[in-house]
């Protein structure tokens, strides 16, 4: 209530002068019974006075609700950029194509010479088995052809008797078909015979392991003494006919790649040292643990200095297709979603409204939806906002 309603709801100064005169009176010793006295005028103004003051100050006491100040924060005006962001990954070389070798058959190593990064050439030994058992199998083959040659010459000549024979009139057709019969028999003899040498020929062949091709050794799976199994991974071989730059590829970033892209891959600890690439091979599903996807980049001139196991760093351009980019600091949850506040410039207040993140940069945010150009956005101050709070801009004045 304001001052002007109370006092309009008081009575005027004269009325209360005629009320409390007539009131405040006080008997007297010798007036009779019923009998007051009146007290002086200047008291009665003095206490109604005091009265009207106080009740003036209590009216005057209620004060008005103030509002809320408004709150200091930072904001940016949202417009798309030019041209599209580069993505920026980290990965390592390896081997275009990496082979694990081991033996085909079981048995003990004899040796091993070769180390992981060894630089070996095609046909060069990489492991041995004891041949022992195979050595004796390739003698034992050897024996059975020669066993089979000299029954197969010995029927040979019994057949050609038989066919003379035959021809002269001094054998029988039966005589001559049995020679014929076991000719052939012999002669199959020895094919198995050649068939069996050629087997233990390749056993003893497999008691070594070599190289298939120019390469570095990058792993070893056992040690001269050991026994192994037939298939069990001895060398792992990386061929030097290429060189891929592998990379763990969020979802976000393959989810609208540039079509055909070139990759600008360089060394970690060297920049300078670079290489260009293309998209090889993207893996179909994502990594169980990570989430992400494993990306080959097939690499064209690589520098020697680009060893394998190395750590690279890819430069993708992305396509030109202007985009909103937002500071990391505006950022903030709603809902489990993320979230900017928005600032209305007609009432100054701020609203809180979800986004769709295209991807994330250390400093940076691309928006996919959410936001228009011209929005203005919160940049720091976000923590303490509430929806429709009033703000102040730091640097505008108002």
């Amino acid at each position: 209530m304001s001052a002007e309603i109370c006092r309009s709801s008081l009575p005027s100064s004269d009325d209360r002068i005629r009320q409390r005169s007539t009131s405040f009176r006080r008997p007297t010793a010798h007036a009779g019974k019923g009998a007051v006295q009146r007290l002086p005028a200047a008291a009665v103004r003095l206490g109604l006075a005091i009265g009207l003051a106080l009740l003036v100050a209590g009216c005057d006491a209620t004060p008005e609700e103030d509002e809320a100040p408004a709150r200091p924060v930072r904001t940016v005006t949202l417009e798309k950029s030019d041209k599209g962001v580069p993505v920026v990954m980290t990965g390592r070389v390896e081997a275009l194509d990496q082979v694990s070798l081991g033996f085909r058959l079981s048995g003990q190593i004899l040796s091993r010479p070769v180390s992981v990064g060894d630089a070996v050439k095609p046909g060069q030994i990489l492991a041995e088995l004891n041949s022992d058992n195979e050595a004796n199998a390739l003698r034992s083959a050897k024996a059975s052809l020669n066993a089979a040659l000299a029954e197969q010459t010995q029927v040979q000549n019994h057949f050609e008797r038989q066919e003379t024979l035959l021809a002269q009139g001094w054998t029988t057709r039966a005589n001559f078909d049995q020679a014929e019969r076991e000719l052939r028999t012999a002669e199959a003899q020895v094919e198995a015979a050649e068939a069996q040498l050629a087997k233990a020929h390749d056993q003893v062949g497999f008691t070594q392991l070599t190289a298939d091709a120019e390469g570095v050794v990058t792993a070893v799976g056992a040690d001269a003494g050991e026994v192994v199994q037939a298939g069990q991974m001895i060398v792992t071989l990386a061929r030097e006919d290429g060189r891929d730059a592998v990379f763990d590829v969020p979802a976000q970033v393959l989810r609208s790649p540039p079509a055909d892209p070139v990759i600008a891959v360089h060394l970690a600890d060297a920049p300078s040292v670079t290489a260009m690439g293309r998209v090889r091979q993207v893996s179909p599903q994502a990594d169980p643990v990570t989430r992400t996807f494993r990306v080959k980049v097939g690499l064209s001139d690589v520098p020697e200095a680009m060893r394998l196991g190395a750590t690279v760093t890819g430069t993708m351009a992305s396509d030109a297709e202007p985009m909103i980019e937002i500071p990391s600091s505006a950022l903030t949850e709603s809902e489990g979603k993320p979230a900017v506040w928005i600032v209305d410039p007609d009432t100054s207040v701020v609203r809180l409204r979800n986004i769709s993140v295209l991807r994330f940069n250390p400093t940076t945010v691309t928006v996919d939806q959410g936001l228009d150009v011209g929005d203005v956005l919160v940049t720091a101050g976000v923590q303490a906002l509430r929806p429709d709070q009033k703000v102040r801009i730091l640097g505008s004045g108002s």
